[in-house]
């Protein structure tokens, strides 16, 4: 796309901190860190959500990151991706972000909602997904 800040920097149209560079994945520094170290993991394909990218540029993704977290050695570290504003998600291309969480008020902070369920629903909820992951 275009106007995709991330095609960009793949195209070397915008220059980044690269760490990483393959035929389908693109790894550099954040340029807005939560932390030292913060990088991110971009597949060279541009699509805005996970199910947007081929499986075949999605390959490398976790591998790279957890190399990220082994390069920066971060013992603690957040490993996110984001699909869509609502979840988060600022740039309109797939990214996963290696956050090391060097202290409590470094790196990601995070609320975790949970809600209350009941067994039965979650029963059903359960037949419903696992069929349709045999689709």
């Amino acid at each position: 796309m275009a106007s995709c800040i991330f095609c960009k920097i793949v195209k070397g149209e915008i220059p980044s901190f690269k760490l990483f560079e393959s035929d389908k994945t693109l790894a550099f520094l954040d340029v807005q860190p939560l932390s030292r170290g913060h990088a991110l993991v971009i597949p060279k394909h541009h699509g805005e959500k996970l199910t947007d990218i081929p499986d075949e540029y999605l390959t490398e993704l976790l591998p790279v990151a957890k190399k990220l977290a082994i390069a920066t050695g971060a013992v603690e570290y957040n490993i996110l991706q984001n699909n869509g504003k609502g979840a988060h998600q600022e740039i309109g291309h797939v990214h996963v972000h290696m956050i090391p969480k060097p202290r409590p008020e470094q790196g990601l902070g995070i609320r975790w909602p949970t809600q209350p369920t009941e067994m039965d629903k979650l029963k059903e909820l359960h037949e419903e997904l696992a069929a349709k992951m045999q689709e």
